[in-house]
């Protein structure tokens, strides 16, 4: 799996007009599920996500994570993470994994997020036209893959 995080003060994601997820402080969070992928990588990613300390503290030092500051996520599935460039212009997604595949562990993957967290995660939907809205806070984007585990 290979996410994509960002430390924003707001984002949303708009479907067919209506927002299906909208937070404040926290991470807007763009997942690509490979065909190789298991629950373990989301296991995995969803400690690396909710210890990962790049909130200020008192200080303005990035030494919180978003737990510590009581912010939100918002997670919307992005298959072109694992696009592939090496040839012509035209990107192939041969390791982006099937629906049939990637459903499951994209819930599965919310589904221990919400755990960690406590609380329901905002969420776009599954293989829609979405627009996402968010205002990067920073910036601080930080893209972590489980198959590297960095």
């Amino acid at each position: 799996m290979r996410l994509v995080l960002q430390r924003v003060s707001s984002a949303s994601v708009t479907v067919d007009g209506s927002i299906t997820g909208q937070i404040g402080t926290g991470f807007m969070i763009l997942a690509g599920i490979e065909h190789e992928d298991t629950f373990e990588d989301a296991t995995w990613l969803v400690q690396k996500v909710t210890q990962m300390r790049v909130f200020g503290d008192d200080e303005g030092k990035m030494n919180l994570s978003v737990k510590d500051v009581g912010g939100d996520l918002l997670v919307v599935s992005q298959f072109t993470l694992h696009a592939n460039t090496k040839k012509g212009n035209r990107p192939s997604f041969i390791r982006a994994a099937r629906p049939e595949t990637a459903i499951p562990l994209y819930e599965h993957f919310l589904s221990l997020l919400e755990g960690e967290m406590g609380r329901p995660v905002a969420r776009g939907v599954f293989g829609a036209d979405m627009k996402v809205t968010l205002v990067n806070d920073g910036p601080v984007t930080i893209c972590i893959d489980s198959r590297a585990r960095e």
